[in-house]
């Protein structure tokens, strides 16, 4: 096997942390009706690709997901509760990776939206400084402003072709296994975190093994 050059980062879940479940309690507390069967980690109803991939404006977003979940909620209190999902980002995940940064391509790869990134970037900026978060990369891609999402082998194929990347010579990391299965397809090495794992963790013992 080739040894890894590239090592391509999700974000929500692996880099920050997330909790889908915070989302979902707070629409619901506010009335919506079961809003776990549009959206969840494993799922999600086309609008959400839709937003996720820029198709949509947030404002077309906000009215059809009002519409969907039977509310009529301000934009403040619809963006409050949709972010609620958006926790904090552990620095020891960031160092880890400026540490790997001399050594291999890092790249970050996340399926977002518009509504979450104006939050996150406030929330890393509060914690870190975003240009600080961002010199640990490469590049950063977002799914809502490249047009393309996980797990469509296009969307890792556009990455590897912008930056002149060998497939097989590149590691993806992502918690979600529908991603990493697209990620394989498109002929990258994997490594799939699971719930109880941290990045800071499975390095370098267990994902070493991959870099090989």
């Amino acid at each position: 096997m080739n040894s890894i050059k590239t090592i391509i980062f999700d974000l929500g879940g692996v880099i920050l942390n997330i909790n889908y479940n915070l989302t979902s309690k707070c629409f619901e507390n506010l009335g919506a009706v079961n809003f776990d069967a549009l959206y969840s980690k494993a799922q999600q109803k086309d609008i959400f690709n839709q937003l996720e991939t820029g198709k949509i404006t947030p404002s077309i977003f906000r009215k059809e997901l009002n519409s969907l979940m039977k509310l009529n909620l301000s934009d403040k209190k619809f963006d409050a509760s949709w972010n609620a999902m958006l926790l904090d980002l552990p620095i020891e995940r960031l160092e880890l990776i400026k540490s790997l940064k001399s050594s291999y391509n890092t790249f970050l790869l996340s399926n977002t939206n518009e509504i979450h990134i104006r939050a996150f970037k406030k929330i890393i900026n509060k914690e870190i400084g975003y240009s600080n978060f961002a010199s640990a990369f490469k590049k950063c891609y977002y799914s809502s402003e490249i047009g393309l999402r996980k797990p469509n082998v296009d969307c890792f194929n556009f990455v590897l072709k912008q930056n002149n990347l060998n497939a097989q010579e590149t590691l993806f990391i992502d918690d979600s296994k529908q991603h990493i299965q697209g990620a394989k397809k498109a002929g990258l090495k994997t490594y799939y975190l699971k719930k109880n794992e941290d990045l800071v963790s499975v390095f370098p013992d267990t994902i070493q093994s991959k870099l090989r």
